[in-house]
């Protein structure tokens, strides 16, 4: 490392303090990534800040976009704490600074697509899903791996209204989970996630439809068996368990093949697997293509 004396700094070579207060803007920009950087990365604009939280599905809270932000005042996010158990070696609960510590989030920045219908481009700071499970030591048994979220009637109103059975489960194979692409996130745009998005630990799974992407995580479990997800059980219709993004296959009432990028008013065309199909469809050769909807 070059240490210059306080003589030898030209006033140009001084970072304005306002740039320096902006530091972790730069990073969602830039995008910086623990994996290879062709993995994770798009040229897309990233998508506002205030739309991203603001225009979510979160049905614990609510059925419409806003109802997370409107109805989520009273929840409370800290502290926190993740139930690991069946399949593996260690475990236990966790606290939420247990599963962040060896993870800086500021140098974990990832800019990825997410896409339901609409689709945004978001800043997420997290860090590979992988990473975490290997401590927990998952046996040859553990094929697949459930995700549950917290269950607060109290603090969540949605959940009071029943759309669906709660706690909200999800899950994944165990070579999906260990990809690099899928990440748990506890941030965003450089701050702390926020309550409409998933605060504090979500799943995303840039690949998928956006339902897969379990928000306020509160147990992880290694199974055998394939997990039966709460949309899966609610519309099997509509939603399976793998939701890879494929825009050849309809849903029984509206095409999949456009999307729309939330601040653009013209559709787009929808690319497989979420335009991340060069690095995740190798892990779904020879299944029928119909079941990755």
């Amino acid at each position: 490392m070059l240490i210059k004396q306080a003589g030898d700094i030209r006033s140009s070579d001084i970072t304005p303090h306002s740039t320096y207060l902006r530091r972790r803007e730069f990073l969602a920009a830039l995008v910086t990534l623990p994996i290879a950087s062709k993995m994770a990365t798009t040229t897309d604009a990233v998508t506002r800040k205030d739309a991203i939280t603001s225009y979510t599905n979160y049905y614990e809270f609510g059925s419409d976009k806003g109802d997370a932000r409107e109805n989520g005042g009273a929840f409370k996010a800290s502290p926190w704490n993740v139930t690991v158990d069946g399949q593996c070696g260690k475990p236990g609960t966790y606290t939420l600074e247990d599963i962040l510590k060896p993870h800086p989030l500021e140098e974990r920045v990832y800019r990825m697509r997410c896409v339901e219908g609409w689709s945004m481009v978001i800043p997420w700071d997290g860090f590979p899903l992988g990473a975490l499970l290997k401590r927990f030591e998952p046996t040859a048994k553990a094929k697949y791996v459930e995700f549950t979220t917290v269950n607060r009637p109290k603090e969540m109103p949605g959940i009071r209204r029943q759309v669906l059975n709660y706690p909200y489960v999800e899950g994944l194979r165990m070579d999906e989970a260990m990809h690099p692409l899928t990440i748990l996130a506890a941030g965003l745009y450089g701050e702390s996630l926020l309550t409409p998005n998933g605060a504090p630990l979500r799943l995303v799974v840039p690949w998928k439809y956006g339902f897969k992407g379990i928000k306020a995580i509160v147990k992880i479990r290694f199974v055998e068996k394939q997990p039966f997800n709460t949309w899966q059980e609610a519309n099997p219709a509509y939603y399976g368990f793998y939701a890879n993004v494929n825009p050849d296959v309809p849903t029984p009432s509206y095409s999949q093949a456009t999307e729309r990028r939330i601040g653009e008013f013209l559709q787009r065309r929808t690319l497989p697997f979420n335009g991340y199909a060069e690095q995740v469809a190798s892990m779904y050769a020879g299944l029928d293509p119909r079941r990755l909807y």
